[in-house]
C-alpha cells in the first residue's frame, strides 16, 4: 500500500476516534439524560442523575472490581460509537487537530532521526517515561485507598475514576495498535510504515499518562495539580519521542485519546456533590456555548492607541490596582474590564476631575463591549479606524537603529527618509463568541537613500564581524503592508492568535529592553491569559498571576541566513496592588549552520548552559533574560510612580549579575503638583555594561554565531538606545481632555566610541498635540527639531527637522454615535 494511503487511512483513523470529543456530551445525553440542547446552545448542567453515577454501595462495600465490571463494558460501546453522534460544527477543532497529525506524520522520520541514538540518552528518557507512569498510577492507587481508609469520598472517587480511565486508555491502545501495525523509529527504515505488524502507534505510556492526569486535574481543578499532573504527562510524552519508541505523531495522538477518554469517563460517572470541577467538551468550548465574558475572543487594542496612556494615569492615581503594565498589547474587554475598576475608584473617592474625564472617555472607548451572560456567536465587524499620515524629513535622518540611531523610533518598522513619507491605512476587526480576526493593513511610502559610505561600511563591518559589504542604495518604497494581522480564539480565559503581532515587555514609554514595537510585527503564534490569575493555598503571598508565551520566525538575516526561529515567555506577579514583578525570556535559534531539530527545539526550552557546548544539531542558540520592576509609590499622595526595566544576554536572569545587565529606569507623575492636568515622565538607561565582554558592541543585542540577532527586517526590537548606547528620554503633557492634549517631549543619546569609532549623539526636541472631535475624527500634528553627530557617518553635525500630519476617522465609533442618537430622536415626544 503506497504511503499517502497509509496517511489517508490513518488521518480517517484518529479523526474517527478523536471525534469522540465532541460526542461525548451525546454519549452522556443518551446514558444520563442530563443534557438539554437548542441549536447550537446546549446547557451545560454539572448536575448528574442517579443512574449515571457508580453504585455508592458497591463503593462503601469495598467492591470496586464489580463496579469496573458493570461500567467498562459501556463505556467502550460510547468511545467505539461517539463518531456517529458527530456534528458540522465539530469541523471547527477537528480540522485543525487533523491538520496537526498530518504535519507531524510528514516530518515524523526526519525528527526521530535527528534524535541521538546513544544508548545511554535512551535509557534515561525511558526511565523517566516508566517512572512518569509508575508515578501516575501510584497517584491513582494512592487516592483509592487514601479515600477508603478516611472515608472520604473524593479521595476514593478520584482514584476510582483514574483506574477506570487508564484501563480504558490501554483496550483503546491495544486495539489501535493490532489494527495500524504501525513499525516504532528504529524498526525498519525508520520510516514509520503502517500495517508492518509494528506497534508503535498509539503510545501505552502517553495515552495512560493523560487519561489519569485528565481526572485528577478536574477532580481537584486547581494550579498546582495542574502543573503535577499535565506536567509529568507531557514529560511522559516527550520522553517516548526521545528514546526513539514512538514518532511524535504517535505521542500527540495518544495525548488527544486519553485526555477524552477521561473525559467521557468523568462527565458519565463523576459526581458533583463530593467535589470536582465541571468538565466541557472541546466541541461546546469552541463552539462558544456558555462561558463569561472573558472567555469571549477579543482583539488587542493596538500599541499607538492613547487608552494606554489612560489607563496608566489612572493606574498611577491608585484607581486601578490590578493593571498589568508591563506586557502589552491588552485585548478590548481587558480594558473594558480596567475601566470598570476605574469607574468604580473614582465614584468612591469622587477627588478628581481628571480621573472622571479619563474614565468617562474610556468608557464610551469600549462601549461596544459586551456585559455579562453566555458567549455571543453572533458576527460582529468593526472597522476601527481609517487614516492618513505624512511625514516630511528635511536634512538626512538616521535610520540603523543597530548600528547609530533612529530619527523616528517605535513606528512598527515603518520606512521613512529626507523628503516626503506617507502611511495611508486601515484597521478592522471581526468576532464571534471565542473567535476574533483583526487586520490593520496600510500603504506606505518613502523616498529612497544613500548607500552607506566606506567608512560607515567599515564601521558595521568591525562592530559585527562581518565581511566589509557592498555600496547599495536604498531604493524608493512603495508597498502595501499588513502592519498586523491575526486570528484567534479564546479557551478558558486563555487567548490563542495566530498571526503578525506586536509585543511590548516592559513599563516604560520610550520603549522595553527586551521587545518593543520599534521593528516590524513577527509572525508568531501567541497564548496570552486573558484574565489574571489569583495564585492558591501557599503562593497566596504572590498574589496576581499573568503569563503570555509566543513562538515565531524573523526574517531579514543574513550572518547567518536560513531560517531564524525565536520564542519568548513571559510572567508577571502582582504581590501587592502597588508592586509589579516581570520575569521574561526569549530565545533566538536556528539558522544555516544550526539545523532545526527536536533537540534544538527542546533545548531553546530547557537548556541552561552556554551555548558553545551544545552540538549544532541539538544547539538551543541564543537566550536572553529580562526582568522588570514598578511600584507605585502610595505614600506621595497616589501619582508618583517609579520603575526600572534590565536586559540580561547571557544569565538566566538580570538579578543574577546585575554588573552585566543593560538597565533602564523612569519615573511617572501622573498629576504635577498645582497642575492637575499636566503629567511628567523621565526615563534613562544604558545598554553599556561595565562588563569586559561589553566592548566594542559586542554583547547587548549582539551575539558570536548571531550577528544579526535581535533584529527583524533589519529593524532593532529592543529599545531606541540601541547597542552600546546611554540616553535619558522626557516627556510633560497637558490634557485639556482625554483626548485633547498637548506634549513636548526631549531625547538624548550617546553611542561609544569603542563600539563607532568616533562615537555619536542624537539630541531631539520635539512638540505635538492631538485633537479628537466627538471621538469619531481625529487630528494629530507633530513637529520635532533632531541633531546628531556620527563622524563615520558626516564630519560635521547634521540637524533635519521632521514634520507629521495625521488625519483619523473611526466609523464604528460614527455608527454607534449615530444609532445612539436615532435611539434618542425616536424616544422624543
Amino acid at each position: 500500500m503506497k504511503r499517502r494511503h497509509l496517511i489517508a487511512l490513518f488521518l480517517v483513523t484518529a479523526s474517527f476516534l478523536n471525534s469522540r470529543l465532541a460526542g461525548v456530551a451525546f454519549a452522556q445525553e443518551a446514558f444520563a439524560g442530563k443534557q438539554e440542547e437548542t441549536g447550537d446552545q446546549p446547557a451545560v448542567s454539572s448536575a448528574q442523575p442517579e443512574e449515571s453515577r457508580y453504585d455508592a454501595s458497591a463503593l462503601d462495600s469495598g467492591t470496586g472490581i464489580k463496579g469496573l465490571h458493570v461500567a467498562l463494558p459501556g463505556d467502550q460501546k460510547d468511545i467505539w460509537t461517539s463518531p456517529f453522534r458527530l456534528r458540522f460544527a465539530d469541523a471547527q477543532w477537528m480540522v485543525p487537530f487533523g491538520a496537526a497529525t498530518a504535519g507531524l506524520l510528514a516530518t515524523d522520520s526526519e525528527v526521530s532521526k535527528h534524535i541521538s541514538q546513544d544508548p545511554v540518552h535512551i535509557k534515561h528518557f525511558r526511565d523517566v517515561a516508566n517512572g512518569g507512569v509508575a508515578l501516575m498510577g501510584g497517584a491513582a492507587g494512592g487516592m483509592y485507598l487514601w479515600g477508603a481508609m478516611s472515608h472520604d469520598e473524593h479521595r476514593r472517587e478520584t482514584g476510582f475514576l483514574s483506574v477506570e480511565a487508564s484501563l480504558d486508555s490501554i483496550v483503546v491502545a491495544e486495539a489501535l495498535k493490532y489494527a495500524t501495525g504501525r513499525e516504532r523509529p528504529y524498526q525498519g527504515d525508520g520510516k514509520g510504515r503502517f500495517l508492518q505488524g509494528g506497534n508503535s502507534f498509539p503510545s501505552l505510556h502517553t495515552i495512560g499518562a493523560w487519561s489519569v492526569a485528565g481526572i485528577l486535574t478536574h477532580e481537584y481543578p486547581g494550579p498546582l495539580m495542574k502543573i503535577f499532573a499535565y506536567g509529568l504527562a507531557t514529560a511522559v510524552s516527550v520522553s517516548r519521542v526521545e528514546s526513539r519508541d514512538h514518532f511524535p505523531s504517535d505521542v500527540l495522538v495518544s495525548t488527544g485519546l486519553g485526555w477524552m477518554i477521561a473525559q467521557h469517563v468523568y462527565r458519565k460517572h463523576h459526581d458533583p456533590e463530593v467535589g470536582g470541577g465541571e468538565w466541557r467538551s472541546i466541541g461546546e468550548i469552541v463552539r462558544g456555548d456558555g462561558g463569561p465574558p472573558s472567555f469571549r475572543g477579543s482583539a488587542y487594542v493596538p500599541l499607538d492607541s492613547w487608552v494606554y496612556g489612560a489607563l496608566d494615569r489612572l493606574a498611577a492615581m491608585g484607581y486601578i490596582r490590578t493593571q498589568f503594565a508591563n506586557a502589552r498589547p491588552w485585548s478590548r474587554l481587558e480594558c473594558k474590564s480596567l475601566t470598570e475598576e476605574a469607574a468604580a475608584g473614582v465614584a468612591d473617592r469622587g477627588d478628581s476631575e481628571v480621573a472622571q474625564q479619563l474614565v468617562d472617555a474610556l468608557q464610551l472607548e469600549f462601549a461596544d463591549q459586551p456585559e455579562n451572560g453566555a458567549g455571543d456567536s453572533r458576527l460582529k465587524l468593526d472597522v476601527d479606524s481609517v487614516y492618513t499620515r505624512v511625514t516630511v524629513i528635511s536634512g538626512r535622518p538616521l535610520t540603523d537603529a543597530f548600528h547609530f540611531g533612529e530619527t523616528i523610533t517605535n513606528d512598527f518598522g515603518r520606512p521613512y527618509q529626507q523628503g516626503f513619507n506617507n502611511v495611508t491605512g486601515f484597521s478592522a476587526q471581526a468576532t464571534s463568541g471565542r473567535y476574533v480576526l483583526y487586520l490593520r493593513g496600510e500603504y506606505q511610502h518613502a523616498p529612497g537613500g544613500p548607500a552607506d559610505t566606506l567608512a560607515m561600511r567599515q564601521a558595521i563591518a568591525a562592530a559585527d564581524l562581518n565581511p566589509v559589504q557592498p555600496a547599495i542604495a536604498q531604493a524608493p518604497v512603495d508597498r502595501f503592508d499588513v502592519l498586523e494581522g491575526y486570528v484567534g480564539v479564546n479557551l478558558s480565559n486563555w487567548q490563542l492568535t495566530v498571526g503578525k503581532q506586536t509585543l511590548w515587555w516592559g513599563p516604560e514609554e520610550g520603549g522595553p529592553l527586551l521587545f518593543s514595537n520599534n521593528a516590524e510585527a513577527i509572525p508568531m503564534f501567541r497564548v496570552t491569559r486573558a484574565e489574571p490569575l489569583r495564585l492558591p493555598s501557599f503562593l497566596r503571598f504572590l498574589g496576581l498571576l499573568k503569563t503570555e508565551a509566543f513562538f515565531g520566525q524573523l526574517s531579514g538575516h543574513q550572518f547567518p541566513s536560513g531560517t531564524i526561529l525565536m520564542h519568548g515567555e513571559k510572567i508577571t506577579l502582582k504581590p501587592t496592588p502597588n508592586l509589579e514583578l516581570g520575569f521574561s525570556r526569549t530565545t533566538i535559534f536556528g539558522g544555516d549552520g544550526r539545523p532545526l531539530t527536536l533537540g534544538a527545539f527542546l533545548n531553546s526550552y530547557i537548556g541552561y548552559v552556554s551555548s558553545v557546548n551544545y552540538s549544532a544539531s541539538a544547539n538551543p542558540g541564543k537566550r536572553t533574560g529580562g526582568f522588570d520592576l514598578s511600584y507605585r509609590v502610595p505614600f506621595v499622595r497616589d501619582w508618583l510612580s517609579v520603575y526600572v526595566d534590565s536586559l540580561s544576554t547571557d544569565d538566566p536572569n538580570p538579578i543574577d549579575a546585575p554588573r552585566r545587565a543593560a538597565v533602564y529606569t523612569g519615573m511617572y507623575l501622573a498629576r504635577v503638583p498645582g497642575i492637575p492636568k499636566l503629567d511628567f515622565r523621565f526615563e534613562g538607561g544604558y545598554t553599556d555594561t561595565s562588563t569586559s565582554r561589553s566592548i566594542g558592541g559586542k554583547f547587548i543585542y549582539w551575539e558570536l554565531f548571531y550577528h544579526d540577532v535581535y533584529t527583524n527586517d533589519h529593524g532593532l526590537m529592543g529599545s531606541w538606545i540601541g547597542r552600546e548606547g546611554q540616553g535619558f528620554r522626557s516627556w510633560a503633557r497637558y490634557s485639556f481632555s482625554p483626548r485633547k492634549t498637548f506634549q513636548l517631549e526631549f531625547r538624548r543619546q550617546r553611542v561609544d566610541h569603542d563600539f563607532i569609532p568616533g562615537g555619536g549623539s542624537v539630541t531631539d526636541v520635539g512638540a505635538r498635540t492631538d485633537y479628537w472631535m466627538r471621538n469619531t475624527i481625529g487630528l494629530s500634528v507633530g513637529v520635532q527639531y533632531e541633531r546628531w553627530l556620527f563622524p563615520v557617518i558626516a564630519p560635521a553635525a547634521t540637524k533635519n527637522l521632521v514634520t507629521t500630519v495625521q488625519v483619523m476617522f473611526a466609523p464604528s465609533k460614527f455608527l454607534q454615535r449615530r444609532s445612539r442618537e436615532s435611539a434618542w430622536q425616536e424616544g422624543t415626544p
